[in-house]
């Protein structure tokens, strides 16, 4: 039986995507491919985002300087240049980041197997079987940060815990390019006095009713009568939030499981979506995104999942299985457009997302005297554009929809 303590790392690149722009045009500088003088994003106000010409889009990423003048990720970049006209806004490249993020993950395998990625730019280390083999939680922890920043040019935050909560709520502590501490018996002198909103799960609609109820840190949210939480947020929310504000967290770092048992894709709005044709528009650019995922992988979804967020951030799924396994664009998105029409009662949207699973690599499909003919054409003519998009890059080939200059999204969303 296990008697050692639970140590768990949370590893969180600081700002991911203008830190990785940054660093790959260190390196293409360092190869001539770039002027030696051309100025390191991370030192000036600058931004990862959307396009500066057009002024479409949001702030994924923001530098240091940015924030100073209010920049906040997820803004439009049209209220981001108000608050600073001279705003770098360099638009991104998910392929250079998808590279760092793997080059981030390798490098975290030579310290425990148990790595459970949470996003591209995050990842749960369970130390407890091998943190012993390099010395105490708190230098580990430092030599990890520091080799990151040596060997892949970029700085990283770790959170040092009994468990992944603990452990987040570390990482998101002063920043950049430290390590943190958050143990059971430091909760209450750093993490209770913190607004009740940096709670992991205690979103916008959460806040007003925390609010409303008093409570307006973690510690008054911990201490708060269960009963109560219970009356005004149901049972099941109301005892997480509550096990959260008090450090009680048992979800274990589980390892990927490895190859993938689905692909897909999401979008946050850059506005409130209320009218179907807008709506069908993001689910279009996500279906390519998703449909060129699955053919790159060579394998076909049987089933097909749309999800979506409405502005009090409230979740909703409805999925469906296909007669025939795919990876054509139009088919996912037409029955995401079906989809959506059964499950959305056009209240405003504020994410849009699709799920492909049970996928598929037999390339063997039944045939039927009702097959349309127009379905193997579309499959020839997702080949031909995957094949120029590879070779001229993604905005070689656009379909018309997207050329409008107030298009919501551009015409892929993601990698």
């Amino acid at each position: 039986m296990n008697t050692r303590p639970r140590i768990i790392f949370h590893v969180d690149v600081n700002s991911a995507f203008l830190s990785w722009e940054s660093a790959w045009r260190e390196e293409q500088k360092n190869k001539q491919a770039l002027p030696a003088e051309d100025i390191d994003l991370r030192t000036i106000a600058s931004a990862i985002g959307g396009d500066q010409k057009s002024r479409h889009g949001i702030i994924l990423a923001k530098s240091t300087k940015a924030k100073e003048y209010g920049i906040t990720t997820g803004e439009p970049l049209v209220s981001a240049l108000k608050k600073c006209p001279n705003l770098v806004i360099v638009p991104p490249n998910f392929k250079i980041y998808t590279q760092y993020s793997a080059q981030l993950m390798k490098l975290l395998s030579d310290y425990t197997p148990s790595i459970f990625q949470f996003s591209i730019d995050e990842a749960f280390l369970d130390m407890t079987e091998t943190c012993h083999l390099f010395g105490d939680p708190i230098k580990v922890a430092n030599d990890i940060r520091e080799r990151i920043y040596k060997e892949l040019h970029f700085t990283v935050n770790v959170g040092i815990s009994t468990n992944k909560l603990l452990a987040k709520m570390a990482s998101d502590f002063k920043k950049p390019n430290l390590c943190h501490t958050l143990f059971p018996d430091e909760i209450e002198t750093k993490m209770w006095p913190l607004p009740v909103d940096e709670l992991f799960f205690v979103g916008r609609s959460a806040l007003k009713k925390c609010n409303m109820l008093g409570i307006h840190t973690i510690g008054d949210l911990a201490k708060m009568n269960p009963a109560i939480l219970k009356a005004h947020f149901g049972a099941k929310y109301a005892e997480l939030i509550l096990h959260y504000a008090n450090g009680i967290d048992d979800d274990p770092v589980v390892p990927d499981e490895g190859p993938n048992k689905g692909y897909g894709n999401s979008v946050t709005l850059k506005r409130d979506v209320t009218d179907f044709e807008t709506a069908s528009q993001v689910l279009l650019a996500i279906s390519e995104t998703v449909g060129s995922r699955l053919r790159m992988a060579g394998v076909k979804c049987n089933c097909i999942t749309v999800e979506l967020k409405n502005a009090d951030f409230i979740t909703k799924s409805h999925q469906v299985t296909l007669s025939d396994s795919t990876n054509t664009t139009n088919v996912i998105y037409e029955a995401s457009c079906h989809l959506l029409k059964e499950i959305w009662t056009y209240e405003p949207l504020r994410l849009l997302g699709i799920r492909t699973s049970k996928l598929d690599d037999n390339d063997f499909t039944q045939m039927s005297l009702f097959d349309n003919p127009k379905n193997e054409k579309q499959k020839k003519l997702d080949m031909a554009i995957d094949s120029i998009r590879e070779k001229f890059g993604d905005n070689s080939i656009k379909r018309a929809s997207f050329l409008s200059d107030n298009t919501i999204c551009p015409h892929k969303v993601g990698k």
